[in-house]
């Protein structure tokens, strides 16, 4: 019964596994085919012809795009987790009337759909001057990452010692030296995991970049890709866009495999309480 138990477990994570990784791969597959080949079924790489990957940078500024997105999504981190860990200090450690009200309301404010708040912020960020430039893209992708940010920073800050923050208080400290320095190296896999997800958030963000950029030397590689365009569906560049899907999920990738350790316990503290 065991071995049927663990075999049916491993059948499980391999079909699993199977659904998440099989269109990353195809897409690797197909980033090294053209022409007629791309709407021929395949499983297997039948060559490795890099042309698609010199095209995606030939085509259009997309350096420049990857750039953008970088600069947007690595603000938008440095912000949110410099509000969101002083901020869950407030909610997590300091008693005030109508904590539990303005923590709800950070909430109901990440339960929006980007559609129904487009508008509202496309006049914010016209009336502040900041249409089609990344300090505008900044702006509007910190309404999407700071609220679970916040939420998330808060839930951990809660759970710190009240001996700690009592002792450094004892020997002379401010509060904001009791962040720094003392709940900050403790919340490190937290603050890790939750950057990492606002990163990936406004790596990922599609519709204000669209909406709040208008030229391609400003926009952020999912705007750019969706964009890549032909005169119809079978001349579109489905090799090129491949190859470039490819090009931006490898940073993705890359940070996972580097923070993993730090991601798990993350994702792992507080849940076990000695």
């Amino acid at each position: 019964m065991k071995v049927l138990t663990r075999i049916g477990f491993w059948l499980l994570v391999a079909a699993i596994a199977l659904f998440s990784l099989f269109p990353f791969y195809y897409a690797v597959i197909s980033s090294f085919r053209s022409g007629a080949d791309l709407f021929t079924v395949a499983y297997v790489p039948e060559s490795f012809d890099l042309s698609n990957y010199f095209a995606v940078f030939q085509r259009q500024p997309f350096g420049r795009n990857i750039l953008n997105s970088i600069i947007v999504a690595g603000a938008v981190v440095a912000v949110s987790l410099a509000l969101g860990i002083t901020a869950a200090y407030a909610f997590g450690r300091i008693a005030f009337r109508g904590r539990s009200l303005l923590l709800m309301t950070i909430l109901g404010v990440s339960m929006f759909p980007q559609v129904a708040v487009l508008s509202g912020m496309f006049e914010l960020i016209r009336s502040l001057g900041l249409y089609n430039t990344l300090p505008g893209l900044i702006l509007a992708n910190l309404m999407l990452t700071l609220p679970f940010t916040t939420w998330v920073l808060t839930t951990f800050m809660r759970e710190m010692p009240k001996e700690i923050e009592e002792a450094a208080f004892v020997d002379g400290a401010t509060p904001w030296i009791v962040v720094r320095r003392v709940f900050l190296p403790l919340m490190a896999p937290a603050a890790v995991t939750t950057g990492l997800l606002a990163f990936i958030v406004s790596w990922n963000e599609f519709l204000f970049a669209l909406t709040f950029t208008l030229t391609n030397e400003r926009r952020t590689v999912p705007p750019a890709i969706a964009l890549m365009t032909g005169s119809t569906a079978y001349e579109l560049p489905w090799g090129t866009i491949m190859a470039a899907s490819v090009i931006v999920t490898l940073p993705i990738i890359a940070l996972v495999l580097v923070f993993q350790r730090k991601i798990v316990a993350g994702l792992t503290a507080g849940a076990v309480k000695g």
